[in-house]
């Protein structure tokens, strides 16, 4: 294989189009806004399913293999970008759960380390938090990853390299087929013929497969987040209660997410978001109630059922490959689902069993 399109901008597609070209195929990557300017500059960075317990083992697999990836990938990100994608080491505290004890089976049962704490322990260690609380557990590795800071540097890192073009505001409108095979796609500027296209487009990945007679089940699902300034020590850990977290960043920044809104292609920031995601801010640390709101936003998700991405070739259409649909976890999967991807697509044995997500069996069927 020698040339590759890849449809979709975003940490998926980045990283896929990265780990390609590395390989020394040619990548046309193709975005229909800016790079990097939807659900993964949207999303919160935790390098975790919020509730990983709760997941399929799917799901897990793709998830360990990128927690013990990403610093060291970060770090290589840094060396050849000089873009730092923030990797922060924070240690998440989940506070009164109902399933407190089938995640510490989990725990048990994975070899993770979360642990049950004494909930006096998480206000020394979070000295900022709430009052109320009960119970704690805690997972002390857990890292955020700045997004925004990590498209930049996966962007630099693609732009560097004599094999790779990056079009943007390029909207894709359908697929080149020929001999039973994709070609290529079709965009508002003309065709763009390559070997093998990689979809990998998000919330949006659905719409440009209804083009060729085929159901993915995947579907925008709205979230909206804000953002507070503060100083740098005043949240060590990041902390999770009754379905929101807060983030901290390196220089203060923290970050209150997020809702699940099923809404379409809208993307409006609300004002009724923004009155619950404070309430639910000043609840978990009530001295935000004198910070101020620094930003407010809101993405959109690419829902899957059970979260499971996309990942490999669409049967009956040769040469269209799939590794999209990561729900809420596009960020945390990144890593392993795009080496997945190009295992597949280049021979080597795959990094985990690819079954869970082969795209065959799992689409729902022609378009009548």
């Amino acid at each position: 294989m020698k040339n590759v399109v890849v449809v979709g901008g975003g940490a998926i597609g980045l990283l896929t189009s990265l780990l390609l070209a590395r390989t020394g195929i040619t990548v046309v990557l193709i975005e229909s806004s800016g790079v990097g300017r939807e659900s993964s500059w949207a999303g919160g960075g935790i390098v975790s399913p919020l509730y990983p317990w709760r997941y399929s083992a799917a799901v897990t697999a793709l998830a360990h293999w990128s927690q013990d990836f990403y610093p060291g990938f970060a770090q290589q990100l840094l060396e050849d970008t000089g873009v730092d994608p923030e990797v922060h080491v924070t240690g998440l505290y989940w506070l009164d759960l109902d399933d407190e004890a089938e995640a510490l089976a989990w725990a048990a049962r994975e070899g993770r380390a979360l642990f049950s704490v004494d909930i006096a322990e998480a206000y020394q260690q979070v000295s900022v938090l709430g009052g109320g609380f009960k119970r704690a557990i805690h997972m002390p590795g857990v890292a955020n990853v700045r997004n925004p800071r990590l498209v930049k540097a996966l962007r630099a890192a693609l732009a560097a390299m004599p094999n790779v073009e990056l079009r943007e505001h390029c909207p894709v409108t359908g697929f080149i087929q020929e001999g039973g095979q994709i070609r290529g796609v079709v965009t508002a500027a003309g065709e763009i013929r390559a070997e093998r296209v990689v979809l990998a487009a998000g919330a949006w990945s659905g719409e440009l497969l209804k083009t060729l007679g085929l159901e993915l089940p995947v579907e925008p699902v709205k979230g909206q987040m804000i953002l507070y300034k503060c100083a740098e020590d005043f949240l060590p850990s990041m902390v999770l209660a009754r379905g929101r977290y807060a983030i901290p960043r390196r220089d203060g920044h923290i970050l209150i997410g997020s809702t699940l809104e099923y809404a379409g292609f809208d993307k409006t920031p609300t004002d009724d978001a923004l009155a619950s995601l404070k309430a639910s801010a000043e609840e978990l640390l009530p001295a935000l109630k004198d910070a101020e709101v620094v930003g407010h936003w809101a993405g959109l998700r690419p829902g899957s059922p059970e979260g499971i991405p996309f990942i490999g070739e669409v049967p009956g259409h040769p040469g269209l490959w799939l590794n999209c649909g990561h729900f809420r976890n596009g960020l945390v999967l990144a890593p392993a689902s795009c080496q997945l991807l190009a295992d597949l697509m280049l021979g080597p044995k795959p990094i985990i069993d690819p079954a869970p997500y082969a795209p065959a069996g799992r689409l729902v069927g022609a378009i009548a």
